[in-house]
Order: structure tokens, then sequence, then C-alpha cells
């Protein structure tokens, strides 16, 4: 017997005011310093430069802001280096002191991290179990609160376009604006979601998605008329290319040729690619829960630039899984090392910049491969090909 989604939404909500209070607890002690000292001070920076008509991407500027609110002196300058259609969530920040903004901003990521796991437990046919729990102590989860970082909010967008996309795909669509708001994560799937709109004659949401985003960029424009081009000009000064981010696609640059910055889009330009051919030859049986989540997986590994935080955005595939291998009756014990290993690298502070995190990625495209059978079922079919005599096999 199922539970009802109401039995399940009350678990949540009691882990998450469980967490909450630990959260409160930790709030108490919270300062403008402490906000300064992360990644969501780039946010604020952002927002104050908004709220009053200046450049959200002057790297002068944003400096001197956070060193007024307590960014020690010696660390590197942090600057929001979303596109502006992430706007209409940094100007909020401009509005509060530090601190303040730090709290509320917290508050809305525990609450998006809460609302998603109930619906990918919705989303996966409701399984009589409490595993989607499990989401909370999902390391990039972790990492992205302890850094107040934007990954939860790819992982709100990848979860209601999952729950939209039959019944309501303007909705569907519209969510997918939150993941533009780091879209080199998902160009393989945005590819194929153009096709299989195409293909299927689903249009409206490809509507929705241009709607929410018409919108987003009608409030930038208003905000800064002048943000795309200050945008262009903060990336091209900001050094971003130049960073040793743990991302395969950096590495294999580096270790190529550092200065052929082109080298780091040839794993994502390869993904595409793949993408296309993957969906053609299952367009008539294309399934997201399935086939897309591995897409999603895809582009994670091969995206040129990426953060371990980011990868919270992968939670839909890691729980999807989960519940296939609760189904096949295989073994959670790779799930509990790479997640184990993960969440003792966020404990120990080991710093989101090192390549120790470059094994994370890979770590979940693995379980997901041997979570469908996947890899079990590749591996049968080939002794099952070597056993056979060689006239078999010639047939």
């Amino acid at each position: 017997m199922k539970k009802s989604p109401l039995r399940a939404l009350a678990a949540a909500c009691i882990v998450a005011a469980g967490i909450c209070f630990v959260l409160g607890v930790y709030i108490v002690g919270l300062s403008d310093r402490n906000a300064a000292e992360r990644d969501f001070i780039s946010y604020w920076a952002a927002g104050q430069q908004l709220v009053h008509g200046a450049n959200p991407y002057d790297l002068q500027t944003v400096r001197a802001l956070e060193l007024a609110a307590g960014r020690p002196s010696n660390e590197p300058l942090l600057t929001m280096r979303n596109p502006p259609v992430a706007f209409f969530l940094a100007w909020p920040l401009g509005l509060f002191s530090p601190k303040t903004g730090l709290i509320l901003w917290l508050l809305v990521l525990l609450g998006g991290l809460s609302v998603s796991l109930w619906i990918l437990w919705l989303v996966n046919g409701r399984p009589d179990n409490r595993f989607h729990l499990c989401g909370y102590l999902f390391a990039p989860a972790i990492a992205c609160l302890m850094a107040a970082q934007f990954g939860i909010f790819l992982l709100i967008g990848v979860a209601l376009f999952l729950y939209f996309h039959k019944t309501r795909p303007f909705l569907a669509g519209a969510a997918l604006l939150l993941c533009a708001l780091k879209p080199h994560l998902f160009l393989p799937f945005g590819i194929v979601l153009i096709l299989w709109a195409v293909r299927h004659k689903t249009y409206v949401i490809l509507v929705g998605f241009a709607a929410a985003l018409f919108a987003s960029c009608a409030l930038s424009f208003s905000l800064d008329p002048h943000a795309w081009s200050q945008y262009s000009q903060m990336m091209r000064a900001g050094g971003a290319l130049d960073e040793a981010v743990p991302a395969l696609s950096v590495s294999f640059r580096f270790l190529l040729d550092r200065h052929a910055v082109w080298l780091q889009f040839v794993p994502e330009a390869a993904a595409c690619m793949w993408g296309v051919w993957y969906f053609w030859t299952r367009r008539d049986r294309w399934n997201w829960m399935d086939h897309g989540l591995l897409l999603l997986l895809v582009g994670a590994l091969c995206t040129p630039f990426g953060w371990f935080t980011d990868e919270t955005m992968l939670l839909p595939a890691v729980l999807a899984g989960l519940y296939r291998a609760v189904d096949a009756r295989r073994s959670f014990l790779p799930l509990a090392v790479f997640a184990g290993v993960a969440l003792i690298e966020v404990l120990a502070s080991v710093q989101i910049t090192s390549p120790y995190y470059l094994w994370t990625t890979p770590a979940w495209l693995a379980w997901y491969l041997y979570a469908t059978g996947r890899i079990g079922a590749s591996a049968k079919s080939m002794r099952r090909d070597a056993s056979l005599p060689d006239q078999a096999r010639s047939r």
C-alpha cells in the first residue's frame, strides 16, 4: 500500500524542521563577515549594484563592496558569473545587509531542496519508502548550502520540468529558466529537448521557456540596459577560463595545451553529438525519467566549466537510480561508497577548487548505469556472445 503524498510531505517537513533547527542554531552566530566569506557575497554585491542602478559586473566596485562587508583582503575576488537572466534572484539581495540576505538565501535554498525531494518522490511513483530523504545528505547539496551557491536552483528547475512535462508543458518549459542560470551545464539536454518538442509537436514547452526567458530578460533590461555587454566584458576580463576548475574538460585542456581554450569545449561538443544520436535512436520511446536523466549526467560530465556544487542538479538521477536498484534488488554499496566519500570530503572542508572532486561526476554516472542495469546488461551480453560458437556469432 503506497503512502499518500501528504504523509510523504509531512515526513519531509519533519526532516526539514530538524535541519531548520540546526540551521537556526548556526544562524545565531552569523555576521556580515560570515556572509562575506561565502560565494553568496558575489550575489549580494551584484544585488547592491542593481538596486543602485550600477554595473553588477564591475570588478573594482564589487571588490570594494566585498571588502566593506568583511571579506579578507587576501581572499580572491568573487563576482557573479551568471548571465543577466539571474538578476531576478540577485536583485532582492541588494535590499538587505549581507547577514540578513544570507539568512534569507539559506532558507530559500533549504526550502527549494525540500520541495525538490518531495517532487522527486512523486515523479518516481510515490514509492513506499523514505529513500528520497537521503537527498538531504547528498554531498553536492550540502556543499551548496555551506557555500550558499546556486546549485539548488538548478535542481529545482530539473525537478519541476520532470514533474510538469507531461501534464503542464508550459510550466515545465518555464521552470527551465532556472537551468538557464548556468546554460553550459545543459547544452546537450537543451538540444535534445528542442528535437523532442519538434518530433512530438510539443511546442508549448518551448513557448513556456521562451516566455520565462523573455520576462527575465525584460526585468534585467529594466534594471541595467547594458547588462549583456557588461557581462561579456566581465567574462573576458575575469579570467574564468584560466582557472584550474575541477572539471574533466578543464583537466583535458590543461593536460594537452593550457593556452588552447577551444580544447575545453571539445568534450561538450562530443556530448551534444552523442545526445542527438542517442535521442534519434530512441525517438519513439523517449523517456525523460530514464533517457533524459542519462543525458543530464553526460552533459554534466562533459561541461566546459562546472563546480562540485553544480552537481546538486544530478540528484534526480541519483535517486532514480536508487529506486531502480531497489526494484531490481541490486546492491546499494556503490552509492553508499560514492556518497560517503564525497560527504567526508565536504565535511572535511576540502576546498571546492580541489582536484579531489574530479571523480564525483563520473561516479554518479557509473552509479546510474549500474543501478539501471545498463552496465550489467552489457557485461552479460558480452559474456553470452563470447560463449557462442563462431558460426552463431557471425549470424
